[in-house]
This record gives C-alpha cells, structure tokens and sequence, in this order.
C-alpha cells in the first residue's frame, strides 16, 4: 500500500469515527415543569420506530445515544402524571438536536385517579374477602387505554383483566418484591396513605419484558420512592369521600436534589371516618413515609426509604337475598349500639412499618448494579365473636364442661323469617316468621348488652366468660435482600439479571381482644365433646400441656405456631433490538421451603401431629418466557409473548389445618402453568389503539375453603354434620379472551375513548376434593375422590366489559370526562363438595332412589348474574397563582345508583341431593347464595395545594 494510499485510509476512517462519534450525542434536551418550570428527572424519551431511548436525569437533562437514522424523526415524551408529547426532529450528522427547554402540562386527571385507585385497592379491594384478587392497583400507572379503564373504571365490579389473580402479578417497592409469601397477594395497605411518594411507577403488561424482575402473568408494576427522582415541590391536599373515608388530609415536601449531594421526601396524611359506603365500616388510618438519599459521587447513591401506615377498618360481609331485601345493600351485621356508639366486631387492623436500604452503584455508562435490603415486621389482626365460652364441672372425679353460647350474629339463619317458614316443620310458624321479620327490619344490628348481660349473669354464678372478642393475629418478620444488574452489552443488546432471597418468620396465634365484662376465658373447644370419641378433656383442650388455661386479654389462646417460610431465586433477560424485529428472552429460577412449628399441643392431635415441626416443603421452580415485536412501521406493530411457569404454592394453600395440626396438603405440587398472547399495535398522535387475544392455561393449582356441612357421606348417619377443611388439588383451568382499547383525540381538546374485554374463564377438569376435620379421623373423600368441575365458570367478576368515553381537556386548565360501562357474564362462585358424589350418595354409598338426574342438574347449574351499566364522572379545574398550583378533581361513580353483584358463592352447608332440593323448595331458601352488592352512587372530591 502506498503512502497516498494509506493516508485516504486513514482519513477516510477517522471521518468515519468522527461521524460515529457524534452520532453518539445527536439529540438531547431539558424536561421542565410548564407551571413550576422545575426539572422533571426519570422522563421517559424515546425516537419513535427505533430502538433509540434515554430518561432525564435529577436535573432534567437527557442525550439520546446511538447512531440515530438521518432525517425526519419523531420522539416520544412521557412520564407519570403528565400528558405525553410526540415532537417532530430533524436529525443530521453536523448539528446537534438540543430542546431546551421542553415543557411537559401536569395531567391532573391522573392524580385524580392514581390517588383514587390507591384508594379503592387498599380499601375495598385488598381486605375484602370477595375482593382479594382483584389487581387493579397493579394497572394504575399504565398509559394503555383499556388497562386505565380496567384500573379506574372497571374495578368497582372486581373485574379481572384475563381473568387473573393480584398473585399472578408483582409489586416492587425500590426494586423489593412485596407481594406476601402467605397468599402471594400484595397488601396495598402497606403503603396506602403515601401517594405523594409514589408518582413515579413503571407498569410492564403481561409478559413482556421487565427490566427488574421475571414478573408474572399480570405484568410488574415498580414503584420508585427514591428522593432524588422525586419532583421538588410541596403539596397539601384534603379530600372528602363517602366510598371508605370520610376524610382525608395529606401533606407532602420534596427536596429534588441538592447541591450537597443530599435529597429527601417525606409524606404524611390521615384519613378517617366513623363508617363508609356500607354501615358500620369505620376507617382509622394514619401513614408516614420518608425517604433520603446521599449522592456520594457520580458512581454510587444511597438511599434509606422508611414506611409506617397503621391503619384499622370495620369489616363487612356478604348478604343473602334475603337479607338484603329486608335490610338493603347497606346493611352491615357486624355493628351495634354501644353507649349509643357504633361498633364493629370485625375490625381488621395492619400495622407493619418496612424499611429499605437501596444503593445505586454506576459501574460505567453501560453497566449499573441496584442492590436492595428490606425489612418489614409487624401485625395482622382480626377480630370476631367467640361464643364458645364454657366452665370446668368435676363430678365424682370426672371433667365435663357446661356453656357454649347461642350463635349472637343478627344474620344468624335462626334469626331470619325462612327458617320458620321452611318446610318439613310440624307446623309453618307464621307468626314467628312476622315477628322475625319485623324484629330484622326494626333493628337487625348486634346487641352489645346481650352479651355483657350474658356474661354478667354467668360470672355471678362463679362462671367464666362465655362471650369475648377473639383476635387471629399473625406477627411477621421478613428479610428481603436483592440484587439488580443492569448492562448495555451493545446499542441494540440490553442485559437485565437479578438475585433475592427471602426469609420470613411468621407467628400465627388467637388472643384474647376483649372479655365483654368477664373474669376469664376458659381454653378449651366446647363442641369436641359433641363428635369426639376420645377422652373428653383431652380433646377439649387447645394445648394439653397446660389443660383448662384460665386465660384474660393479651393471652394467646385456642392455637398458636409459627411458619418459617424462605424463597431463593434468580432470573435472566436478554432484549435484542434492531430496526425491524424487537425481541428478549428471559429465564427464572427459584427454591421455596415451609416449615410449620407448632408451639401447643392439640387434643385432637397429640404428639407430633401438632406441636414441634412439621415436615419441611421444598418446592423448585423454574419459568421461561420470551417475546417480539415486529414494526411494521413506526405506527404499526405486531407484539407476541409466549411463557411457561411452574409457581410453588403458597404458604396458605400448603398446610390443611395449620391453626391445629402439621398435617400438609396431600400430593402437594407446584402449580404449572404456560401461557401466550398476540396483539396488534397502532399509534399515532390522534389515534392510539391495541388489540390482545390471550390464551392461559392453568395444572396442578391447589385451593382450600373452610365451613360447616351437613349429611356427609362415610359418617355415621346422626353424627352427618363437621366443621371441614376442604382441599382441592390438580386443579385445571383455562382463562382465553380478547381485551380493546382506542383512544382517537378529535380535536386537541376533545378525546374519544373505548375499551372491551370478553373472555371465559373456565375450569377444564375435575380436580380432586378431600376434607379434614378434627370432628372425624383422616380424610374423607367421596366416589372416585373428584369433584366435577369440568366447564362451570371461575367465579371472579364479570367476564364481559365494555367501555365508551369522552374526555375534554381545556386550556384553561380544567377537564371533564364521562364513560359508559357495561357488564355481562359474572357467575358466582360454586359449592365445590355439591359437585362430588357425596351429592347423589345416601349414607350407605348408593345413590337416593328418589334421584332426579334432571332436578338435579337444575340444581347444580351454575347462577350467572344479571347484566348492568355504571356511569361515572370525572373532572377538574386547576390554577397557577405565581409560583403555586392550587386546583380541585372530583369523581362520581354509578351515578344513576345502580345496583349490581360483584359477586357471591353458594353456601356448602346443604351438601346433598335432598338438602339441597328440599332448602330450595321453601318459600324462602333458608341456606341461600351469599352475594357482595357494589357501592350505589359515590363521590371522591379533592383540593390541593402544590408550590
């Protein structure tokens, strides 16, 4: 090669790295405030159809690196709370593309709902029992359509979007899983009350890829409380409701970052009210959250985030229909006068303060490392009556025990006018039906009095108490530590793994909350001495090792152990990048032990059956998950995901009767699960659209109930009647479906907005069904030992929803919007002991010869419940006076009042052919379904203050 030569080489790559090099830095900017004209960090930034993406830093700044194609391009600006903005750029390889500044507008009407749907989950979704699914709260901080509208607009009905569980999804606090290791269910309560810290969250939908842990099949969702990401300003709020709270005042400060290198957040709020929506539900909650953090140096940040939300609510339950015509879909059992003021026997009370320790190591430009330490302690309680007060007799030598009070709940079925009016009486009683029924419509709340006089009397008698308010309590100790790496292997390659470990120490055990004016407490089961065939004092005893325990307030009674549960796990993800064709694989694996340590001794089950430890489970499981998405163009994309999952059980679902005995769930296995889904993408800056179809299938998934039932099959005909464990396993089901969403912005004021989802949730097999009880010995299974299940429906809200909408949005700074949502498809929740053959089998096995096959399949046709639509507003109106923003949002949800069903579950006290025949031939069904009503019309008003 000659000198001329080599020098047109050299120049020729020198121009060439030169113009690389600048490529490198061809567009970068500064995201502000419009009102506050304060920098905005965490902004998402990205060209559109292309790979190429940044996000702001503390003050706002971002550059977007990598050799962006030449020529016109758009990008994408976005971030929670703000309105998202498409600009027009021209890229070029001589000049630099810098938009300094470029203003973002506040979107008030996702604080509007982001504060609500906080709200709602914590308070109607998180703690009810018909409602312990639902992850609404998951979809808050999505900017998809139709996942907004599941969130805000759906999850009044306990919808479920693809017909998923709050278990098949993961919230992260700073990185740290909180979902809980007992139902795999986050506890919203957790962090409710501080919203002000938790505006910026990232939601990753389904399966696609999440840069901070494998996720699950309903997406992660992060929220990000470190100081120095947090918008500075202060903010002083109070809001007025009559859905959970009454009240609710909120304040909040934020630092940003500071030139020492030190950032802080701090939000504190009190929300209360003597009783919601629903009678007697009184509401007590305060919440304190800090976070700091010290930037040591460009490298490394460490940040300390504290959390402390005590809060207490007074519970509800499930009406009958009857009921709720007597008494309306208000009515509440569970309260009464005392002194002239309301209480609740059912109050749930959380107080579990977390704590995190989160450093942020910037190893270099491609590589970051986030390592994260968590620990959380504290307590659930939940209170009840205990009506099984009794007192010690000795006579000649031998223990017998005198009491057991009369069931005191005012909903008790021998309260209501169906149960004199049932057939199979001697005589119809009319006139105590009447007399019932107005005593109901009259009062119908819990009578307090009763109970001291019931326990005055008895003490004067030298008696113990034989009414006092129980409290389940479960005291946990959890230890999380993770850590996250994070590298840009190339410009198109980006590389996400992870390690956490868990470890969780959990005291499980019933106290005494309150004697009601009585002495003491006897601890022992009064009614083992009706069914057990054992010696009777034994039996009767909670703890043989300190037999007939005279116990008062604070001591632990009835059962009491521990759960040491660990989880170790890893997982791994790929995202590939090009200009045509997006996508990642990701792997995850993980080891899940239990142990139960039981600390008494139960009658029922001396030995090692109840006290010591149990058998360790150990479960390993693994999980894959890939998927791609192909551009069609910069408006057009095709997205598929595809995934196979095998999930431990949790620590509830593992152990059959863990208040009394080691015993675990025969032929535990881990769930299995795989699953895929295919949608089409379009996107524009006037009409934004998805579609989904989506295809989950469910093995080997196990459940547990616990009630009272009559005539069980393989017990002696006049001792039919058990309190059960019922443990179903290998069980199937399949959840398939499509799901909309489009929003078309008319005008640059006026948007149109719709959703839809229709899907079908069905179970695919007849799992196996066999009950425990302490009333009988082993387990008791029935027929070929399943229950058919095959195609009946997966109760859990509606399978069916539809939305249409319009919001308008004016310069002014003030919006309006209304939707339109109709449900359809929602089924309440089957008997599944109804469905075994201990429904058509008489005593001896053989089926009742007055067996109808057609009356039959009558009665175990499953009730799907009746279609409806719920309006609801939202708007508000803001102002900018100097540097501060003060504004108000208010909602109202069904506001024609409608009433509906989010759902309801057929009572397993009747678990035969004739029972069941006979109850439903009354005039009034005397053990009929039990039903959640939705709230009627309700508001949600907030003021605010933010400078």
């Amino acid at each position: 090669m000659t000198n001329q030569h080599f020098k047109k080489l050299f120049l020729g790559v020198f121009m060439l790295v030169s113009s690389l090099g600048m490529a490198q830095e061809l567009l970068k900017g500064r995201v502000i405030d419009d009102a506050t004209e304060e920098a905005i960090p965490g902004v998402n930034i990205s060209v559109i159809g292309t790979s190429f993406k940044a996000t702001t830093d503390a003050n706002g700044y971002f550059i977007v690196t990598g050799a962006i194609p030449v020529g016109d391009q758009k990008i994408l600006v976005s971030f929670n709370s703000y309105y998202s903005k498409t600009i027009p750029v021209v890229i070029d390889l001589t000049n630099i593309v810098n938009i300094d500044p470029l203003y973002l507008q506040l979107d008030n009407s996702d604080i509007t709902q982001s504060q609500g749907i906080i709200s709602l989950t914590e308070n109607e979704l998180a703690e009810d029992e018909n409602a312990a699914n639902n992850f609404s709260g998951l979809l808050q901080s999505s900017k998809d359509q139709f996942l907004r509208a599941a969130a805000f607009d759906f999850s009044a009905t306990f919808f479920r979007p693809r017909g998923l569980n709050s278990e098949d999804g993961k919230v992260l606090i700073n990185g740290i899983e909180m979902n809980k290791q007992f139902s795999g269910r986050p506890q919203w309560s957790n962090w409710g009350g501080v919203n002000d810290l938790q505006r910026n969250q990232t939601f990753t939908m389904g399966l696609t890829a999440a840069d901070q842990s494998f996720g699950g099949y309903a997406g992660v969702q992060n929220i990000d409380m470190r100081a120095s990401q947090q918008r500075a300003g202060t903010q002083i709020s109070y809001a007025s409701s009559n859905r959970s709270y009454r009240g609710r005042f909120m304040v909040s400060h934020r630092s940003g970052l500071l030139n020492n290198g030190w950032s802080y957040a701090i939000n504190a709020s009190r929300r209360a009210g003597d009783e919601g929506y629903i009678d007697g539900t009184l509401y007590d909650a305060n919440a304190l959250g800090l976070s700091v953090e010290k930037k040591i140096n460009d490298a490394h940040s460490i940040n300390f985030t504290g959390l402390y939300t005590p809060n207490r609510r007074g519970r509800q339950t499930a009406l009958t229909q009857e009921i709720r015509d007597l008494k309306g879909r208000k009515y509440n059992p569970f309260w009464g006068l005392q002194d002239n003021v309301q209480r609740n026997s059912r109050i749930r009370e959380i107080e579990e303060p977390i704590f995190m320790l989160n450093h942020y190591w910037t190893i270099n430009d491609k590589v970051k490392l986030n390592t994260n330490v968590g620990y959380q302690f504290g307590k659930i309680g939940n209170t009840r009556i205990d009506n099984g007060g009794t007192r010690l007799v000795e006579t000649d030598g031998q223990s017998s025990y005198i009491g057991g009070a009369r069931n005191p709940n005012p909903d008790y079925y021998q309260n209501l006018p169906s149960y004199f009016l049932r057939n199979g009486q001697d005589a119809i009683d009319f006139q105590y039906a009447y007399e019932a029924q107005q005593a109901f419509i009259n009062d119908g709340q819990l009578n307090w009095d009763a109970l001291y006089e019931g326990n005055r009397i008895v003490r004067e008698n030298g008696g113990n108490s034989i009414y006092a308010i129980q409290e389940d309590r479960i005291d946990d100790k959890q230890l999380s530590v993770n850590t996250i790496l994070t590298a840009d292997l190339t410009d198109n390659i980006l590389f996400n793994g992870g390690v956490r470990y868990r470890r969780l120490n959990s005291e499980n055990y019933a106290q005494i909350n309150d004697l009601l004016g009585g002495t003491g407490f006897l601890d022992v089961d009064f009614f083992a001495e009706e069914t057990s065939d054992i010696n009777l004092d034994q039996a009767a005893q909670s703890n043989v090792r300190t037999p007939n325990r005279i116990v008062g307030v604070g001591d632990r009674y009835k059962y009491n152990y521990d759960i040491n549960a660990e989880v170790a796990a890893a997982f791994a993800q790929t995202q590939f990048k090009t200009k045509n064709v997006d996508f990642f694989v990701a792997g995850n694996v993980s080891r899940t032990t239990y142990q139960r340590d039981g600390k008494f001794e139960n009658g029922n089950y001396l030995g090692n059956l109840s006290f010591g430890e149990s058998e360790e489970l150990d479960f390993t499981d693994y999980g894959f998950k890939g998927g791609v998405t192909y551009k069609i163009s910069g408006q057009k994309f095709i997205t598929a995901n595809a995934a196979y999952i095998t999930q431990a059980p949790t620590i509830r679902n593992s152990f059959s009767n863990a208040r009394q005995n080691n015993e675990t769930v025969v032929g535990l296995e881990s769930q299995k699960s795989y699953s895929g889904d295919i949608s089409y993408v379009y996107t524009t800056p006037i009409v934004k659209a998805r579609i989904t179809g989506y295809y989950t299938q469910f093995t080997n998934g196990t459940d547990l109930g616990f009630y009272f039932t009559e005539d069980l099959t393989g017990l002696p005909l006049d001792d039919g009647s058990a309190f059960v464990q019922e443990v179903l396993t290998n069980v199937e089901r399949r959840n398939a479906g499509i799901e909309l969403g489009l929003e078309v912005q008319v005008t640059p004021t006026i948007k149109l907005k719709g959703a839809a989802a229709v899907g079908q949730n069905v179970y695919t097999n007849n799992p196996n069904l066999y009950l425990t009880s302490d009333d009988f010995d082993g387990q008791l299974t029935f027929g070929d030992g399943t229950t058919s299940l095959k195609d009946y429906h997966v109760a859990g809200g509606p399978e069916t929803a539809l939305q249409v909408g319009f919001e308008y949005r004016d310069p002014e700074y003030w919006n309006v919007g209304v939707t339109a949502n109709y449900f359809a498809n929602g089924y309440a929740d089957i008997s599944n002991l109804r469905r075994s053959a201990n429904f058509s089998q008489d005593f001896d096995g053989i089926e009742y010869n007055d067996y109808d096959e057609e009356v039959a399949n009558e009665l175990l046709k499953q009730e799907q419940f009746d279609n409806y639509m719920l309006w609801n507003v939202i708007g508000g109106k803001s102002w900018r006076i100097d540097d501060k923003y003060v504004g108000f949002f208010a909602t109202i949800n069904n506001v024609f009042d409608q009433e509906y069903k989010t759902g309801g579950f057929e009572q397993s006290r009747n678990s035969n052919y004739r029972s069941t025949r006979d109850d439903q031939n009354n005039p009034q069904e005397v053990f009929a379904p039990r039903y959640f009503f939705g709230n009627g019309t309700t508001y949600y008003l907030n003021v605010y203050l933010r400078f």
